[in-house]
């Protein structure tokens, strides 16, 4: 890079950038989908909707694009790496510990477990594993999902956070042009790995940890942000955008069953991962261009702020269910229990954000940015 674009890229990087509520919006459906999929488990509804909520694990797809995509949105100069990672840590961890210690009790037992539970043996040291974030990178369930179950996202989210800094080094060196050949270039990684698995499942891409595998949704975020922060504002309609994601849900979960659309449901990941990119492009290109948007409502906004603390207590209070009350056969009359666990999931989350995320988060950012005055004016 030389001085001249040194100069522009760092004039980009000051430019302000607007808070954009709609994602934030936008986020809270994300959440709400991973909860869909996951009262399966305890209350399925009958027929053809049971099998759309399976598809409701894309929802951590969405989580992963927008995670690149606010990162790099919202990059200023100036931010040490040291910094980066401290505030990243100060977002995730206190809440990730207090829904760990709520998830322990329901998770785990002293006592012999019956076949075909999802309890586990209490074991202290595959819960370290989860206390730092490094459960996610073994393919044994027993790790994997160890702790809070739903918190193997965030092994996958530390190495987003601790590859960011290094891979906008790379990306902001280009423009638009550039940035979009970075989406094309990441696109064909992740089509291309899942082809592989498609065509040798036994091959070693089948062991690769999930959070390697899960770089591509992340990368592509970055870069579309990068693209839109260069000035790109393609005009693409949010009700489109929509319309394509929700539609390609369905024919994931038709073909399903079709034996000639099967590669769909195979490459259905990669597929989401670009609805969800153009999502996110549609309603940002919109709103800089003064359009607002129903998820920009402040219910939604609101629920999109406790969507983290919602999405680490969910699982918790759906398996506590189980474990109280047994499973429940499909059913409509299921419907009240999803109101009941959704409104109790509600509730803690606010509890979750309001006392513990947030002010612990503030807390810990204060601290850092105080020491580094000290070590400035010292």
């Amino acid at each position: 890079m030389n001085k001249q674009d040194s100069i522009q890229m760092q004039a980009v990087l000051a430019e302000p950038t607007p808070r954009l509520d709609v994602l934030t919006g936008l986020r809270w459906w994300a959440a709400f989908m991973v909860f869909l999929f996951h009262m399966r488990v305890f209350a399925p509804l009958p027929g053809p909707i049971n099998a759309l909520f399976d598809q409701g694990y894309f929802g951590v797809t969405f989580f992963f694009v927008l995670s690149g995509f606010v990162l790099t949105w919202s990059a200023r100069p100036g931010v040490s790496t040291s910094t980066f990672y401290w505030r990243r840590f100060a977002r995730i961890w206190p809440a990730h510990m207090v829904a760990l210690l709520l998830a322990i009790p329901v998770f785990y037992t002293l006592s012999p477990i019956p076949e075909g539970s999802f309890l586990k043996p209490f074991d202290i040291g595959v819960l370290l594993l989860s206390v730092i974030l490094v459960q996610g990178w073994s393919a044994n369930p027993a790790i994997l999902f160890s702790g809070n179950p739903a918190a193997w996202t965030l092994t996958v989210e530390a190495l987003f956070y601790f590859s960011h800094p290094w891979v906008s080094k790379v990306l902001t060196v280009f423009r638009v042009r550039g940035a979009l050949l970075v989406v094309a270039s990441v696109m064909v990684w992740a089509f291309g790995y899942r082809l592989a698995l498609v065509i040798w499942p036994g091959s070693f891409l089948a062991h690769l940890p999930m959070p390697i595998t899960r770089l591509p949704e992340f990368f592509l975020g970055m870069a579309l942000a990068w693209a839109m922060r260069c000035g790109w504002r393609p005009r693409i309609s949010p009700f489109v955008a929509i319309a394509a994601l929700v539609g390609l849900l369905a024919l994931i979960v038709g073909a399903r069953a079709l034996p000639g659309l099967l590669i769909v449901a195979q490459l259905g990941n990669e597929f989401f991962t670009l609805a969800v990119g153009l999502v996110i492009v549609a309603f940002t290109s919109a709103t800089l261009r003064g359009k607002r948007s129903l998820f920009e409502s402040r219910w939604q906004v609101k629920f999109g702020e406790w969507s983290f603390a919602f999405y680490l207590i969910h699982a918790t209070v759906i398996y506590l269910a189980l474990r109280v009350f047994g499973f429940h056969e499909p059913s409509w009359r299921n419907l009240a229990w999803f109101a009941v666990i959704f409104v109790i999931d509600l509730l803690l989350a606010w509890l979750l954000h309001s006392f513990v995320e947030k002010p612990l988060e503030r807390r810990m950012r204060r601290w850092k940015d105080n020491r580094d005055l000290r070590k400035a004016a010292g």
